[in-house]
């Protein structure tokens, strides 16, 4: 007990300090001390709500630093998946051509006799590696000082080389050239390319056929969501309006927020699709935010009051965003069905072609006003002479 009432003259101190600072009619007893003491140290109700409004921003806008940054790690480690599987159509498609020029008159390849020369050659190196081969000069003790600065030197020679590295470490070089040597090095470029497919996948474009007509006449259509059972969900992303966010948004139906408008104020805005026009949607290289969907790497779509955010905090342009008005929807089996009667092509396309109109960097190479006719010369072969045929008209229209 002798502890315990050591404490008293403290308890009462505190008792009185807090009697100083409390309103008229509370108690003043060395009870009432310390249960004021014990409330004082144990947190309040409202202590943690006003702690989680203070921070939450903060939160938040460290959850889009990473978005962001997660999306560059994505890019420089290479880990678009397309991107591998672009490169895989284009190595195809060019061992395809390879081919044919190889083929001689009578339907044979011209290099036929020298690829059985390297198989022969390739077995016969297999079968002679446990063969003593004979030992290469000694280099002369008496070198010039001049054949030692040419690399005379170690045991090399003046025609000493270093040897072609092999990718595969159970291959010898002969081997090496004989798998290897016949594949045509094809160099992808990650700012432009695409490639046909013959499937419907979330994040793939549907590329107009050059005789559909109306509201969808040379679109580009990008593929959010995609389901046999559910149907289907797509926005048009080469129809941009005349004038920024601010000026659609004032001049025709909508429910956009008025702080959106104020913060995209010089946003784009395009002709998404005849479904539910007076909604709007974002499509962005940003990152995927919260509130944001990630429809295939390096392309997002949502997150705008995130977006927002990073506007305001100068991380991002409203030009690096485009606001799509309006979509396309299909019912179950519909899509399939007009593919199949061909009023689609059905293309996989880079990043920096479906952000065209948000964005995203324009080359030399590129067609800036005309991505119907740019995916298309991408695909190849002839896609490339339907666009040559057909281009002309632009993307800045809005019927044909």
């Amino acid at each position: 007990m002798a502890p315990y009432i050591t404490l008293l003259p403290v308890l009462a101190a505190l008792a009185g300090e807090a009697s100083a600072f409390a309103p008229s009619g509370q108690g003043t007893s060395t009870s009432a001390a310390v249960s004021n003491s014990r409330t004082r140290c144990m947190p309040r109700p409202s202590a943690p709500t006003t702690k989680r409004r203070t921070t939450a921003p903060l939160r938040l806008s460290r959850d889009n630093d990473r978005a962001r940054m997660e999306k560059s790690w994505e890019h420089m480690m290479g880990e678009d998946w397309r991107e591998f599987r672009a490169k895989l159509v284009a190595q195809e498609h060019a061992e395809e051509e390879l081919a044919g020029v190889g083929r001689n008159k009578n339907g044979k390849d011209s290099g036929e006799s020298e690829g059985v020369g390297k198989v022969i050659s390739a077995i016969s190196s297999i079968f002679s590696k446990g063969e003593k081969k004979e030992e290469a000069p000694a280099v002369p003790a008496e070198a010039t000082e001049a054949d030692m600065f040419d690399g005379q030197v170690g045991g090399a020679d003046a025609l000493s080389q270093i040897p072609t590295a092999c990718s595969d470490p159970f291959m010898d070089e002969e081997e090496c050239h004989l798998i290897f040597d016949d594949e045509p090095e094809v160099k992808l470029d990650p700012h432009r390319w695409a490639h046909p497919l013959f499937h419907v996948e979330p994040g793939c474009i549907l590329v107009a056929n050059e005789k559909l007509g109306g509201v969808f006449h040379q679109t580009v259509v990008l593929i959010i969501e995609h389901s046999e059972t559910q149907g289907s969900t797509g926005m048009v992303i080469n129809r941009p309006f005349p004038g920024n966010l601010i000026k659609i948004a004032s001049d025709q139906e909508s429910n956009i927020d008025l702080s959106l408008k104020m913060a995209f104020g010089k946003a784009p805005v395009s002709y998404g699709g005849p479904v539910m026009q007076d909604q709007f949607s974002t499509l962005h290289g940003f990152g995927e935010v919260a509130g944001s969907k990630k429809v295939c790497p390096g392309v997002f779509v949502g997150g705008s009051s995130q977006l927002m955010n990073e506007v305001r905090r100068n991380n991002l342009r409203p030009e690096e965003v485009l606001f799509v008005k309006g979509h396309a929807a299909w019912v179950p089996g519909q899509l399939k069905r007009e593919i199949e009667k061909g009023v689609w092509y059905i293309a996989a396309a880079s990043a920096d072609l479906v952000l065209r109109y948000a964005g995203a960097p324009v080359s030399k190479d590129d067609n800036p006003s005309d991505l119907w006719a740019d995916v298309l010369s991408c695909m190849g072969d002839k896609f490339e002479d339907i666009a040559v045929a057909h281009s002309g008209r632009g993307d800045d229209r809005m019927l044909p």
